[in-house]
């Protein structure tokens, strides 16, 4: 990641229409999270004391950090798989994961009933070394402070490139008698500058060390969020009862993880209006499928070891949502067992959303749906409930669309674009991943 000619700004503007509308639905979550705190949690909340998790830690954490794992996936493939034609995507996908894993931090201080209470986790006297949610909680604390690290290099590249147009806009946008001197302020802004020379290379010397943590502190919490549901074998439906909790959990954030990689490259691709980086994630697509076998496999061999694939066809409630996660999955693997898919933006994203959905939804299903504590209780998310979330998650993309213009995040089309100057050599004979191509696509690509 020290490479920094791999990787360039998004030119543009930063304040469009939809960092606007996005801005406009953050503030609205977050109004309810001030009526959270100033009111209390049953003033936004239809939690209880069967029901003591909801959509906040449902979706937020146990399944919004496995979308967050695009950049533990990709960086499995880089430095442990040592395929570095995959190593301009990291920073992106790193960039992603840092914010889906901030953030769910964040949904945990909003979930916690006495908030005012977390600083025990800090002293090591309250302690519990034995809970999976302990472990949870200090894996994810740990990860989210190694992504900040491992994309601080794009910080400190651009802090040295920089020629300060906006702080100097800023300034004399300023009114003269509240602006700071000129002068003074290009001193300090070089001493920044000078901060930024001397600890990138050093950053860059130790980055390897915070790599190999965060690949080890996934893999820990990932499969301890299913060791966290081991207990509840008599509220957790059998359909998603199982021994195999913590190793379903694990591979289903890799595969969900290399799935978000192509759909935020896809989406990023036609958006910001950037060649389509078909030769890559054609790679990555070729990966999920193998994984998805084995994660279908053990669902379908622990099934039948526990005599419940009756269950699983029997067409109530349950099963209805087991087998839509399954076909899901299923189908979107299928899908990328065909070369010619692979190598269609079309077909990718369609098999990648199909894919991250029935991943998500076997979340849901294991922490919420597949979940009774018993007679008499009951629970759905109110507005302001679903509303937190939402803005939590438009905040994640706002803040995706501002880094990318701030930082040299996306990868340099200049050293990178070779695949892709060939495919627009081929434009005039019928390349595949043209043909594929919906219209707009098309003319993105």
């Amino acid at each position: 990641m020290g490479h920094s000619e791999e990787y360039q700004k998004l030119e543009g503007k930063i304040f469009t229409k939809s960092f606007f509308i996005l801005l406009s639905v953050v503030l609205l979550g977050f109004y309810f999270v001030g009526v959270r705190y100033v009111k209390g949690i049953g003033a936004v909340s239809n939690m209880s004391d069967g029901y003591p998790w909801g959509i906040w830690i449902t979706y937020d954490v146990a399944t919004g950090t496995a979308i967050a794992c695009g950049g533990y996936a990709v960086a499995i493939l880089v430095y442990i798989r040592n395929r570095m034609q995959y190593h301009p995507m990291i920073r992106s996908a790193i960039l992603t994961s840092m914010f889906g894993y901030g953030l769910a931090g964040f949904s945990v201080m909003v979930d916690l009933g006495r908030p005012w209470n977390a600083y025990n986790f800090f002293i090591p006297s309250k302690w519990q070394a034995n809970s999976a949610m302990f472990e949870v909680a200090l894996c994810v604390m740990a990860y989210s402070t190694v992504l900040i690290l491992e994309f601080l290099p794009a910080i400190l590249t651009s802090i040295e490139k920089s020629k300060w147009e906006r702080m100097n806009a800023i300034r004399n946008w300023l009114h003269p008698k509240i602006a700071p001197d000129k002068k003074t302020m290009e001193d300090k802004l070089e001493m920044v500058r000078l901060g930024a020379l001397w600890l990138n290379p050093r950053l860059n010397k130790v980055l390897i060390f915070f790599i190999v943590l965060g690949i080890t502190l996934p893999t820990m919490h990932q499969s301890s969020l299913g060791s966290l549901l081991l207990i509840a074998s008599t509220k957790l439906h059998p359909l998603w009862h199982t021994g195999f909790l913590p190793l379903l959990f694990l591979l289903n954030c890799v595969f969900i993880g290399y799935s978000i990689a192509i759909l935020e490259s896809i989406i990023s691709s036609y958006s910001f209006k950037r060649p389509f980086e078909i030769e890559e994630l054609s790679g990555l697509a070729g990966l999920i499928p193998f994984v998805t076998v084995i994660w279908l496999t053990v669902v379908i061999g622990d099934l039948s070891y526990r005599g419940q694939i009756h269950a699983a066809l029997k067409g109530d409630f349950y099963s209805g949502w087991f087998m839509t996660e399954f076909l899901l999955v299923g189908c979107g693997s299928l899908i990328l067992f065909v070369k010619k898919c692979r190598r269609s933006a079309r077909w990718l994203f369609i098999s990648a959303s199909m894919i991250v959905l029935g991943g998500a939804l076997y979340r849901f299903n294991v922490y919420l749906i597949g979940f009774n504590p018993g007679q008499g209780w009951k629970y759905f998310p109110s507005f302001a409930e679903v509303m937190i979330t939402v803005g939590i998650v438009a905040l994640e993309i706002l803040g995706y669309k501002v880094f990318v213009a701030l930082f040299p995040v996306l990868p340099n089309m200049d050293l990178h674009g070779a695949h892709k100057k060939k495919g627009h050599a081929k434009k005039h004979k019928g390349s595949e991943a043209d043909k594929t191509l919906p219209a707009g696509e098309a003319h993105a690509h």
